[in-house]
């Protein structure tokens, strides 16, 4: 906070001097390491093949991480496949790699905020996918809202980050930062020089990258004054949508000027996935169709979105001809939940029922080839008959001194539809004056949650 506080006041000495405080700290240095041995890439180790298990193992390397003599090891090279077929390379580094970066990251993280733009909401504080869809609808709803849209995606935009500019621009220890962009990657028992981009796997990289893309919103969005464009942005990652009034003003003024903005800092839009659409089409963002009917607007679930869980469903299903109806509802579950819950906060009820539908034609069939003799009345009575009268997919199982427990697949029909609140656009996690509002954020959060969790176990 007094970071942050420093920044606002435009005193970047004072920030640099609280800067050194906190990454020398003994506390922050536990916090490092317990974030990265408590995350999900804890379990997997980078070239030294090293992994910290025990807490023996923790607070020797608590007491290591020091900036005197520090020297980064090269990244391990790994490739993920991409929806479109191609691979995404993916760096990782060691253990105290990512443990240095997360203690820097900490020291970093309030002037990220303090400098971030007003609308961007991906990999920050108390922000998530949902503000930005909501923001969407702030901005394109209403009868004299913009008609036409510009779908923005830099392309590569974690591989091709100028190392110059990061290390003229980026408010932190020149030395260190050198050292991780530097420090290049292994593949294949070859070391390979990085010149440009920071390592996706990298924890201080998402902080890296939100600085580089901050600032574009200020430079494309006219003042208040100056509003008859129309023109507001919204940007999660490295996709952003722009709206305007007119499709030659996103043309003429917007792209141009974006354009020029990214090549500064050593990126480029890519030209299959930028395209300018009028909103009475509809755009893809964030896994959702926003469009436009009529004059109402709704946000939907993207088609291909419902296809890939379609195709996810009758996988499991088909891969679990011998499983058990237990272990086949463990399975499914989560998919199903996680899916639900990402979706509920747009127009998703019609698409709900239509998954559900899917799913019970899967089921059956799946209880068909299971039981090929057996009649339709016996295989309803086995597999859609615990919960009680209905067709819901349900076992009993047993339990501890001769208890049971009816176990039932999630519908998701029943995920309740609520319209989400938006989290203030100026609202910064370290000022004083939002702890009030992050805090109610979070415990509105918590009782949603714990509500579902009571539904579900009611079930």
């Amino acid at each position: 906070m007094r970071i942050a506080k420093a920044t606002q006041l435009g005193k970047h000495r004072k920030a640099q001097s609280l800067q050194w405080l906190l990454t020398h700290s003994w506390a922050a240095k536990l916090l490092a390491v317990h974030t990265v041995t408590g995350n999900k890439g804890a379990k997997t180790p980078g070239v030294d093949n090293v992994i910290w298990r025990t807490d023996k193992q923790k607070l020797h390397a608590t007491i290591n991480l020091k900036r005197h003599g520090y020297k980064p090891s090269p990244l391990r090279r790994h490739y993920i496949p991409k929806k479109n077929g191609k691979l995404r390379p993916l760096s990782i580094p060691t253990m105290r790699d990512r443990a240095m970066q997360a203690l820097y990251a900490l020291a970093l993280a309030p002037i990220a905020e303090t400098w971030a733009d007003p609308n961007s909401y991906g990999f920050r504080l108390g922000r998530r996918c949902a503000d930005a869809l909501t923001q969407c609808h702030t901005a394109l709803s209403t009868k004299r809202a913009a008609q036409w849209v510009l779908e923005g995606d830099i392309k590569a935009c974690f591989d091709e980050i100028s190392h110059p500019w990061l290390l003229q621009n980026i408010p932190m220890d020149k030395q260190m930062l050198h050292k991780w962009l530097k420090a290049g990657y292994r593949e294949k028992d070859q070391l390979f020089p990085t010149s440009k981009g920071t390592p996706q796997g990298g924890i201080i990289s998402p902080i890296l990258a939100n600085l580089t893309l901050d600032g574009m919103e200020q430079l494309i969005k006219p003042s208040k004054r100056r509003g008859g464009n129309k023109i507001n942005f919204i940007r999660y990652a490295d996709d952003f949508v722009v709206t305007g009034a007119t499709k030659e003003i996103l043309e003429q003024k917007v792209k141009p000027a974006v354009t020029a903005f990214l090549h500064e800092r050593g990126l480029e839009l890519s030209e299959q996935k930028t395209v300018i659409t009028p909103i009475q089409d509809g755009f893809n963002f964030l896994g959702h169709t926003v469009r436009k009917y009529k004059n109402k607007l709704l946000i939907k679930p993207a088609q291909n979105r419902v296809q890939e869980l379609q195709a996810k469903i009758k996988q499991t299903i088909q891969s679990s001809l011998a499983l058990s109806q237990e272990g086949l509802i463990r399975k499914l579950n989560p998919l199903l939940r996680g899916w639900a819950n990402y979706f509920r906060n747009a127009a998703s009820k019609r698409t709900f029922s239509a998954v559900d539908t899917y799913l019970f034609q899967q089921l059956w069939q799946w209880a068909k080839r299971r039981h090929p003799t057996k009649s339709a009345g016996w295989k309803r009575h086995k597999y859609f008959s615990a919960f009680g009268p209905g067709w819901n997919f349900s076992v009993r199982i047993r339990l501890a001194e001769g208890k049971s427990q009816v176990l039932k697949l999630y519908r998701m029909v029943h995920t309740k539809i609520e319209r989400h609140i938006k989290v203030r656009s100026e609202a910064n996690p370290y000022d004083p004056a939002y702890t009030d509002s992050f805090d109610q954020r979070r415990c509105f959060a918590w009782r949603a949650m714990n509500s579902t969790t009571r539904f579900i176990k009611s079930e």
